[in-house]
């Protein structure tokens, strides 16, 4: 049986600069701008910090722009700009394989593609196929890692971020392998930040953003990498999920079904998981129930409803607390990135304490559950979390002081010019 890795690998080095449906161009161009968007937010809130303090003290040649316009070398960029996407965990979520796509990808191909002198239409491509591959690593197990305390961003974003740097530095199919089996060996990312107020998932993102590059350079110089580090004995798979993955859902009908075209824009900042409650608490608005009782795919409850995320630590536990997002859903009728900022507010945390969580049916994926509020003799349900759109969100991201890097006649004129430089 073909190894995975030479299946993708096959796959992605052989599809060809603007043959993609239009569908997927247009979910590239989407995501793109929401990554931007996100990685502006987070340089303008400071979350990301201490990412551009080591990007720039990485140095190096001047390949690519950082977002907040220094320019350092390709690896270096990427891992900043892949930490800032991700530092408000407002970037975009494939919710069948519960990975942040975009923020492993597209700094990937804004710093490769920079360094190289690509089009627009090679960046789309290489986007698109790093897109669609951390999309289905993810789904081919699903849940199969964040059970073993890994993140699966970063587990399955080395390896899409070696193929968007793979495509655009011209890598062929054999070499390409080579990078995915290089890349794999470097997979890592611990949940353990889940019961602590540390901030290293948002390092994740850019760890494997830098790692993926340097697994695309290392094969394109000569390196070798297993075919099997996918579905090997040892592969990533089996070894960090302790099962093989699903081939059909990882390989089957490749360019023909696009998972890039079902990653969900994010309407809050906040763990996805939290999203379908957020929206049923929403009809709660305005009043003071005394009690509650939200619903949960038991998949979500070890993340985003343990016992320490009553009362969150830092902004971040905050963003994977279900109570917490949940009550000041209830208490200010939104929630945004102001939600997370002060966290000593008693009528937050006095309806958080009355919130019950239980767990219900399991029979879709956790990110696509449908969320139940109950209280006070009513019970809300919502199908499925809502979706966001992109330029709206995107524009109030960017906000008025966006940085001159980009554009100096504001966060329209962003938008527009990122949608026409990749035409």
């Amino acid at each position: 049986m073909n190894p995975a890795a030479v299946a993708l690998a096959g796959w992605a080095a052989g599809l060809e600069t603007g043959t993609l449906p239009e569908a997927v161009v247009e979910a590239v161009r989407e995501h793109l701008i929401d990554a931007v968007g996100c990685g502006v937010a987070g340089i303008r809130r400071g979350a990301a910090d201490p990412a551009l303090i080591v990007a720039r003290g990485l140095g190096g040649p001047p390949e690519a722009r950082l977002f907040s316009g220094e320019r350092v070398g390709a690896v270096a960029a990427a891992f900043g700009n892949a930490v800032a996407v991700h530092a408000l965990d407002f970037d975009d979520t494939h919710a069948g394989g519960l990975v942040h796509a975009s923020a492993v990808t597209v700094p990937v191909a804004l710093a490769v593609g920079e360094q190289t002198g690509a089009g627009g239409s090679d960046m789309i491509t290489a986007t698109a196929a790093g897109l669609e591959i951390v999309c289905r690593l993810g789904a081919a197990a699903p849940h199969g890692f964040h059970a073993r305390g890994l993140h699966a961003t970063s587990m399955c974003g080395v390896i899409g971020a070696a193929v968007t740097a793979g495509r655009l530095l011209g890598l062929d199919a054999t070499r390409l392998t080579h990078a995915i089996g290089i890349a794999a060996s470097g997979a890592s990312g611990l949940l353990e930040f889940l019961h602590s107020p540390a901030g290293t998932k948002q390092l994740h993102p850019g760890i494997a953003a830098a790692n993926g590059i340097l697994a695309a350079r290392l094969a394109a110089a000569g390196a070798t990498g297993p075919a099997g580090a996918l579905d090997g004995e040892y592969g990533l798979f089996p070894a960090m999920t302790g099962r093989a993955p699903d081939r059909d859902v990882l390989l089957s009908e490749l360019g023909g079904r696009w998972e890039a075209t079902r990653i969900g824009i994010k309407p809050y900042p906040a763990c996805r998981l939290t999203h379908a409650s957020i929206d049923a608490a929403g009809e709660f608005t305005g009043s003071t129930p005394s009690a509650l009782t939200v619903t949960l795919h038991p998949d979500a409850v070890p993340i985003v409803a343990g016992p320490e995320k009553r009362r969150p630590r830092s902004p971040y536990e905050a963003k994977f607390s279900v109570y917490w997002c949940v009550a000041a859903m209830i208490v200010d009728g939104w929630v945004d990135l102001d939600t997370f900022e002060d966290l000593d507010r008693p009528d937050v945390l006095g309806l958080a304490a009355r919130i019950t969580v239980v767990t219900g049916a399991a029979d879709v994926a956790a990110a696509d559950a449908p969320g139940v509020v109950a209280g006070d003799g009513r019970v809300v349900r919502v199908e499925r979390p809502a979706g966001g759109g992109v330029r709206t969100k995107a524009a109030a991201n960017l906000g008025p002081g966006a940085p001159a890097v980009f554009v100096a006649d504001g966060p329209a004129a962003l938008l527009d010019a990122i949608e026409g430089c990749l035409k």
